[in-house]
């Protein structure tokens, strides 16, 4: 059985939690679509032909690496 100080404590959070539920609700119904962020044409939906799938393109052979650093211990 939960005392009086609980109840209103948990009362109190559940309140807090619903005011912030429905703030965030009316902020994103009142954001105008034309600051609606840009749609990624990266994140578009492709077919993949069955023939590449079948038979795939060879890796070009590796060249030699660029970058690469020799460290020697001190």
């Amino acid at each position: 059985m939960t005392t009086r100080y609980e109840r209103m404590k948990m009362q109190r959070r559940m309140q807090r939690r619903i005011r912030l539920v429905v703030e965030e609700r009316r902020m994103s119904a009142a954001r105008p679509d034309n600051h609606a962020e840009p749609a990624d044409p990266g994140e578009a939906t492709i077919e993949i032909p069955v023939a590449a799938l079948l038979h795939p393109v060879p890796a070009p052979p590796a060249g030699r690496a660029i970058g690469r650093v020799t460290v020697r211990s001190a």
